[in-house]
């Protein structure tokens, strides 16, 4: 999986990008080759902004990601927005307009009963009407600064935001097999802008990830970008279940199961505890050996999430005072955290934080 990265080194700035970097992503030959490893924006900088916002993507350039990451859903009109998930109710201040209440509704997606504001029920123009909110301020309080700053953004204004700033796009399918369901295909939209914007092989600064299995191999003869299979700690993709499939990700990251992956996939990416493990109490033990395995099927390995927050890290990188009432939120050993896994060899990481994941990378490098 030949992955690329610019040639920057992060910036302790945030708000606007123009004139804040340069050139362009040179490809690299070979994980080994390469200098550094990848550090993929959670979703843009969701440690300093609200997720998936233009602010929060504009940080992340700024800090010197290499990858952004948009979550993609659709709109009722078929444009690709970039959220955590098609239900808003928690990410914008959709309940705060009289006008979209009776669009409140409960589905089932995935398999769960969800109730809420979801992206397919309105037209762009509509969605635009809402402003963006930190979905988690009780762990990001600071982030509700910036809270009604910004629209949902368009899946091509993320491509575009990226392409001039030097660095590649991530997206990921979200809910597949639901979207695919009600019609609204979410892999054609989301070649189509890939088109528009030239980028369209294997060189070019694009990874295409899903939970879901049945959805790469579609893409698989459809483009040359590269593909990676997200593996979740525990269950299995929905494609899965829903075809009566008993497998489960603990299959896919067995010798054979990752033969599988290798036969329509680039890489992988898997949570933190496929490489590291946690006991119940949450305390690291001994690393697996998915990195080796992986990479002996030519995969790449990047790891999901690295996070800030103490409750978001194993209990051996927590700091401070248990009993403080802020602990839970309070910075953790990050860097730490962040280096044990690269010194495992993954090739890269989704940070919320990509200003400390590129420091790391580059400690790690100058080592």
């Amino acid at each position: 999986m030949t992955l690329t990265r610019r040639n920057a080194v992060g910036l302790a700035a945030a708000g606007t990008v123009a004139g804040v970097l340069a050139g362009t992503l040179p490809a690299s030959a070979d994980r080994r080759e390469r200098e550094q490893a990848l550090i993929i924006a959670h979703r843009g900088a969701s440690a300093h902004r609200p997720e998936h916002t233009i602010l929060a993507y504009e940080a992340a350039i700024a800090f010197g990601a290499d990858y952004i990451e948009p979550d993609l859903v659709s709109t009722r009109d078929h444009v690709l927005v970039a959220r955590h998930e098609n239900e808003i109710g928690g990410t914008t201040d959709v309940a705060d307009h009289p006008e979209f209440a009776d669009r409140r509704t409960t589905k089932t997606i995935d398999g769960r009963a969800i109730t809420g504001w979801f992206t397919e029920d309105f037209t762009l123009a509509e969605l635009r009407t809402l402003r963006a909110t930190e979905r988690v301020p009780d762990l990001r309080p600071d982030n509700t600064a910036f809270d009604g700053l910004a629209v949902v953004p368009t899946f091509d204004e993320v491509v575009r935001l990226a392409k001039e700033n030097g660095v590649g796009v991530y997206p990921e399918t979200k809910h597949p097999t639901y979207f695919d369901s009600i019609g609204l295909s979410l892999e054609e939209p989301l070649l189509d802008t890939l088109r528009r914007h030239d980028w369209t092989h294997r060189n070019d600064p694009v990874v295409i990830q899903s939970f879901e299995t049945a959805n790469l191999r579609r893409l698989r003869p459809r483009t040359r970008v590269r593909l990676a299979q997200l593996i979740d700690a525990t269950g299995r993709p929905y494609d899965w279940t829903e075809a009566g499939d008993p497998r489960s990700y603990d299959t896919m990251v067995t010798p054979a199961g990752l033969r599988e992956v290798a036969s329509y996939a680039d890489g992988v990416g898997v949570h933190t505890r496929r490489i590291v493990p946690q006991d119940a109490q949450g305390r690291v033990l001994p690393p697996t050996t998915l990195v080796r395995d992986a990479h002996r099927r030519d995969l790449e390995v990047h790891v999901w999430t690295v996070r800030n927050e103490n409750s978001q890290l194993p209990v051996d990188y927590r700091l401070g005072d248990p009993a403080s009432p802020v602990y839970q939120r309070a910075m953790g050993d990050v860097a730490g955290w962040l280096g044990r896994l690269l010194d495992l060899g993954v090739d890269g990481a989704f940070c919320d934080d990509p200003s400390l994941g590129r420091a790391v990378a580059a400690a790690r490098a100058r080592s």
